[in-house]
């Protein structure tokens, strides 16, 4: 489906109160800014009840804390950091909770807010950036900065190589990183792919809006005109209780068409009264 018109009006509201959280992602937090990645609380679970922690079939509402490890199979999965970000985690991931970040250890996560992630290889340190991680079976990795900016971080035994700069992975662009850390392709992500994102496992179906949505549809819409936005998230971002209500579009003032003036009409003359000629005077 085509983007609706219809859906203007309230754009037009979702994207002046982006503008504030959008510009919170425009810096890299420094290492160690975001908080940390315990404790969450499950959220939502779909697909079945095949979300576990520390081995244990979870519920919503339960938390995980330090240094818990959450696993998916058949279920996905919606968490809340304390820090107010929200991650959601896809069918078959593992991920472990650590004291500065969490560790995806294989599978895909979508991250929206203020929280750092890790692979076994490198660190992102980041500040209300809405991105994405994934990790195969090899230990490659790729992230994908869907808005925002993302630090990458080489990581070796869990501490960083001075020997290898951060790098910015910046708003539409995709790394691939090998098991090493080392960063083997950065690509500019398609139009496709934010269509394949925003209507696939990480997106459809969840009932709470991520909290850093609105800035992620005045990136898309602002980058993409006329992406296919699902009408569900345009709804969950205009649910937020930090957006302030659309106003209804103030209608122009109607233009008054000019009267046309009136010509002035020639003044008559009048005639001066006549005198009765004397012969018709009475005697």
């Amino acid at each position: 489906m085509l983007f609706n018109s219809r859906w203007l009006p309230l754009l037009a509201g979702l994207l002046l109160s982006a503008q504030a959280s959008a510009a919170l992602a425009q810096k890299p937090s420094p290492s160690g800014a975001a908080s940390n990645a315990g404790p969450v609380t499950v959220q939502q679970i779909l697909d079945g009840k095949q979300l576990y922690i520390e081995g244990k079939q979870a519920v919503v509402k339960q938390q995980a804390k330090v240094p818990e490890a959450i696993k998916t199979l058949q279920s996905r999965g919606q968490l809340g950091f304390s820090s107010g970000a929200v991650a959601r985690i896809n069918r078959f991931s593992s991920m472990k909770l650590g004291s500065s970040c969490f560790l995806l250890e294989q599978g895909q996560i979508l991250v929206s807010g203020p929280q750092n992630g890790c692979t076994r290889s490198s660190r992102l340190s980041v500040r209300g950036t809405n991105y994405v991680m994934q990790v195969d079976a090899a230990g490659q990795s790729q992230i994908a900065v869907l808005e925002g900016v993302v630090e990458l971080q080489a990581l070796r035994d869990g501490a960083p190589i001075a020997s290898m700069l951060p790098i910015l992975v910046k708003a539409g662009q995709q790394a691939q990183l090998d098991p090493q850390g080392v960063m083997a392709a950065l690509s500019e992500l398609k139009r496709s792919d934010y269509e394949r994102y925003m209507s696939g496992p990480l997106f459809a179906g969840f009932q709470r809006a991520l909290p850093y949505l609105p800035a992620l549809i005045e990136y898309v819409l602002r980058t993409y005109p006329g992406l296919r936005i699902p009408p569900a998230l345009l709804q969950q971002a205009a649910a937020l209780n930090a957006l302030p209500k659309p106003k209804a579009p103030l209608q122009p003032p109607l233009q008054q068409q000019p009267q046309p003036q009136a010509r002035p009409q020639p003044q008559q003359q009048q005639e001066p009264p006549q005198t009765p000629h004397p012969g018709l005077l009475s005697s």
